[in-house]
């Protein structure tokens, strides 16, 4: 049976072309039944569709049927003994937000990192999991009472998750992994969203991975820097790319997504575009047109910019806004992930701090310093298991100074900068369910006349801006910031788990 969910013409045709794909792999989803994969074959597929045209609608019921079929979801859980027979699906996005935006949505998604590199067990942790997943007897684990081991089966048997298991046995799942390696043999199926994001080599890599590979993705965001303005589906012949024409009917009474598809008109120029969001305002409370950027907001939802130095400028001023000191940081200022600093002879330090969700433009909230010197204590937002405490660069940028200041700084380890504002390239496959734009900057790109793949930029960049709003949309025409109406905190963040086995490993380097 094929899912029972209403799709228009063009998305009920991509359905049928991708589960065609599917057929002559194995995997049938019309009689839900599965073949052994045929080896040697290969196939890769786009679907492509501006915002509102239901890729991920489209990418949801093609899980739920491959599930219905008997395909196992490979994600970042455990993945248990492999069978030469079984049949396997990874969800993937680029990043932690991006994933963790998929499963608000029913999508059991992981990263790509999490995928490309897998986790070397502790034993102990082997043999729990394997008893909950049917392959082994009941384990005796010093430490672990009889209660806690039952408590964890019980919630596995509601929902089958080992990470979740263990946390309720008081355990986590990060405390047993020893490492990570770079994942040696192919899997089967992958299906990967946000996939404008990706440049050439994760194309390779996922390439080489799976088999059947399908990306998501949407022509009219922002190419990756270095590509010349080109994303990795415009590579693929037409025949493999499968566009979704069609805005959905459940977005069409949506001012945000009216206003990112007006940008398509060649005739509207920067100014008609901001007389459009203005009158939007007027009617529709989900569309404001801000006089000045709301520093409270920027805690956990940055404002979008196209300048750096307009984004440090902001920076700045949120700082002195909520009072933060000069020499070092408050808990809960957001940063953003600037990169692992580590030389090659620590690659697998690095895969560690990677496969935690600190890769390359993760958002973090920093909740304190750490018990040694150079590390910090912090919540990686949308990742499964979000906290941890890691060797720690951490970067202020100021206006009209060419070296940062840095408050906190290991020697090496994972690299941040202040996340109360980033530009617009940085949030791609991110989604905040409020979105300050600051216009000015967008104003500065269509006086400057600049295109990309033939678009004028700032219709680029606004269009992206506006889709990272799921729920309100704030236009900002003047460069002013609001006082801040509550003081800067964590509370709002979810409490780690205890670990009474063993203490929180700290991530990086004595």
């Amino acid at each position: 049976m094929l899912p029972a969910v209403t799709f228009s013409d063009d998305q009920a045709e991509a359905f049928d072309r991708v589960a065609a794909e599917l057929l002559g792999m194995g995997i049938d989803l019309a009689d839900a039944s599965l073949s052994p994969r045929a080896e040697g074959r290969a196939a890769v597929l786009a679907v492509v569709g501006k915002a509102g045209s239901g890729k991920t609608m489209l990418l949801g019921a093609l899980t739920k049927a491959m599930q219905a079929a008997g395909v196992e979801i490979v994600s970042g859980d455990y993945e248990g003994r492999r069978r030469k027979d079984r049949r396997t699906l990874a969800v993937l996005a680029p990043t932690n937000k991006a994933a963790s935006v998929l499963r608000l949505r029913g999508v059991p998604a992981t990263t790509i990192h999490r995928i490309l590199y897998t986790p070397v067990y502790d034993p102990q942790y082997e043999r729990i999991a394997e008893w909950l997943t049917g392959q082994g007897e009941r384990p005796v684990v010093e430490g672990l009472t009889d209660q806690a081991l039952d408590r964890a089966h019980a919630f596995y048997s509601q929902v089958a998750s080992v990470p979740g298991a263990l946390a309720a046995a008081g355990l986590r799942g990060s405390d047993f992994i020893k490492g990570w390696k770079r994942r040696e043999e192919p899997l089967d199926v992958g299906f990967v969203d946000e996939s404008s994001m990706l440049d050439e080599r994760q194309f390779d890599d996922l390439r080489e991975i799976f088999p059947t590979l399908v990306i998501f993705g949407d022509p009219a965001q922002l190419a990756p820097v270095g590509q010349s303005g080109q994303m990795v589906f415009d590579q693929l012949a037409d025949s493999r790319k499968l566009i979704l024409h069609r805005i959905h009917r459940q977005t069409q009474d949506n001012p945000i997504l009216d206003l990112a598809h007006a940008l398509a008109d060649d005739r509207l120029g920067f100014e008609d575009f901001e007389r459009i969001v203005e009158d939007t305002a007027r009617r529709d409370d989900r569309v404001v047109w801000a006089e000045r950027v709301d520093s409270d907001m920027m805690a956990r939802s940055p404002v979008l910019v196209w300048r750096n130095a307009t984004r440090i400028r902001l920076i700045t001023a949120f700082r002195a806004a909520h009072g933060a000191p000069a020499d070092d940081l408050l808990p809960g200022e957001p940063l953003i992930c600037d990169g692992i600093e580590l030389p090659l002879k620590h690659r697998k330090k690095r895969i560690d701090l990677e496969a935690r969700g600190l890769i390359k433009g993760a958002q973090v909230i920093y909740l304190g310093p750490g018990t040694r010197p150079g590390f910090a204590k912090l919540h990686v937002i949308g990742a499964e298991d979000p906290q941890l405490s890691a060797a720690s660069i951490i970067k202020i940028e100021k206006p009209d100074e060419e070296e940062p200041f840095i408050p906190h700084a290991a020697t090496m380890g994972a690299a941040f900068l202040h996340g109360s504002a980033v530009t617009i390239h940085k949030a791609q496959g991110s989604q905040w369910e409020n979105v300050q734009v600051f216009a000015p900057d967008l104003y500065a790109a269509a006086a400057a006349g600049r295109t990309e793949a033939g678009i004028p930029l700032w219709k680029r960049l606004a269009y992206v801006a506006i889709t990272r709003a799921e729920k309100r949309l704030f236009w900002v025409v003047r460069n002013r910031l609001g006082r801040p109406q509550v003081p800067l905190g964590i509370s709002d963040l979810r409490a780690a788990a205890p670990a009474p086995l063993r203490l929180d490993r700290e991530e990086g380097f004595s």
